[in-house]
């Protein structure tokens, strides 16, 4: 199993992202996938999650109606669309796979998303 995020980097407050996450290794159209962010000396925040078929899915309120989840399953990618970012959400934002058929929970290494002018 393997988990590969990219699309982080530096953006000036107010601007947008994009984030992917890349999976190999199992079904992906039998994983429940979510995207987690942990800021340096902070306990890791879940932010989105999107089911298998791609309902139903949801952004929490760490992004606060900011962000948008999706995925392409034919290209066994999930995104995350984050807009209007402010310094808060500096942190790295990592993918989970929860594979329903074992039972199973993986991770991606993450991304570093810094929010600065």
């Amino acid at each position: 199993v393997q988990l590969v995020e990219s699309g982080g980097g530096l953006v000036q407050p107010g601007g947008s992202l994009r984030l992917s996450c890349v999976a190999s290794g199992f079904i992906f159209t039998r994983a429940r996938m979510s995207w987690f962010r942990q800021a340096p000396g902070k306990e890791r925040e879940f932010v989105a999650r999107i089911s298998s078929d791609d309902a139903p899915t949801e952004c929490t309120n760490v992004m606060k109606g900011r962000c948008t989840i999706s995925r392409d399953n034919a290209k066994n990618t999930v995104y995350l669309d984050m807009n209007n970012l402010q310094p808060d959400d500096t942190a790295v934002y990592s993918c989970g796979a929860f594979i329903t058929y074992s039972g199973m929970m993986r991770w991606g290494k993450g991304t570093l998303v810094t929010v600065s002018s």
